[in-house]
């Protein structure tokens, strides 16, 4: 029977995440897994990635073949290169915590008032106009 380490897809259509699983390489990509040895969320920014080192280095030790994509990420992780007995990669990205957003106070302080609007007055009607109309009230009344 041959071992795989393969995705196991989860999620809604635009927001996958997966679950790093062993099984048997003839089960289908959700199918039945062995073992879940760990996690991958591509969508978040950096991507999240946990992997259990311990249970990859056991399966890749009994010939568990990882797929192309799982290749990757431990590739990443560096779990590949221990396995192997290369030199480790550099460390992953850890998220940078997001820079708080000014307050509206702070910005308004920064702005100061300009004084009056700047578009233009609109022009007065004609003045024709208006003695013809008063003009024909005084006459009614």
């Amino acid at each position: 029977m041959a071992v795989k380490i393969k995705l196991k897809r989860l999620g809604k259509i635009r927001s996958p995440h997966y679950r790093i699983i062993v099984a048997d390489s003839r089960t289908r990509r959700d199918g039945r897994a062995i073992e879940e040895i760990g996690l991958y969320h591509p969508v978040q920014n950096p991507s999240r990635i946990e992997v259990d080192a311990e249970r990859v280095a056991y399966w890749l030790g009994v010939g568990a073949q990882p797929t192309e994509p799982v290749l990757a990420i431990l590739k990443k992780t560096g779990d590949w290169q221990k396995f192997k007995g290369e030199p480790a990669p550099a460390p992953l990205l850890q998220p940078e915590p997001k820079a708080a957003r000014p307050t509206f106070e702070a910005v308004s302080a920064e702005d100061e008032p300009k004084g009056e609007a700047i578009t233009q007055k609109k022009k007065a009607e004609k003045k024709d106009d208006a003695p013809a109309e008063s003009a024909a009230e005084s006459t009614e009344a």
